[in-house]
């Protein structure tokens, strides 16, 4: 029966998730996000960490699904941050974002992808491993996230860039998504500090 409930649970999950990237691109071919005010860009950021962070916390349906999932399928996916450092760095190098921001948001991706490289190998063995990969990888979106709403005040005419496709994906999507893994994992952690990188049934 868990299972079962852990595959509808990613089925649906995998459903949810193709929608909101469909529906940021679509909103961004629609030029949606060029003609909103840029400071109201970075709420929307924010809210797509917080929003999937609060359903987690609100529904029991939810939080039991990650409960039964566990930390390793929330942490490797990380990965995806090499290629969104790759983006960073291209589109800095060619002068379409504020050198602080790419060099730091870029540099911060490609790292914290690279920490998550080892997992498609071996899982971690311990609550300590996985807590300092995910310290480090939110600690690297408040930097990012941080120095893009600086550049965005100052009203740096590159931070355009990053409300058009491709890059739109990484801050409306990746940057959610990832976002809301490391606060449900850090949820995790805290609820079973004994935990050991081992699944444990739902309450």
């Amino acid at each position: 029966m868990k299972d079962s409930n852990i595959k509808q649970g990613t089925i649906m999950l995998g459903v949810l998730l193709t929608a909101w990237g469909l529906a940021v691109a679509a909103a961004a071919n629609a030029s949606v996000f060029q003609a909103i005010k840029p400071l109201y860009f970075g709420p929307l950021v924010a809210a797509g960490i917080i929003l999937p962070y609060l359903l987690y916390l609100l529904l029991p349906s939810v939080r039991r699904y990650f409960v039964n999932v566990g930390l390793y399928p929330i942490s490797v996916w990380h990965v995806w941050r090499i290629p969104a450092a790759f983006a960073f760095f291209w589109y800095g190098l060619h002068n379409q974002l504020p050198p602080v921001f790419w060099i730091l948001a870029g540099t911060g991706d490609f790292l914290a992808g690279l920490n998550a490289v080892p997992m498609l190998f071996r899982k971690p063995t311990s609550n300590d491993a996985y807590f300092r990969f995910h310290r480090f990888g939110f600690a690297d979106f408040v930097v990012a996230v941080g120095t893009g709403l600086i550049y965005t005040i100052l009203d740096d005419p590159r931070m355009a860039t990053i409300r058009e496709l491709p890059m739109v994906l990484i801050p409306l999507f990746g940057v959610g998504i990832s976002g809301a893994s490391h606060l449900i994992a850090f949820d995790l952690m805290r609820r079973n500090p004994s935990w050991s990188a081992q699944l444990y049934p739902a309450k």
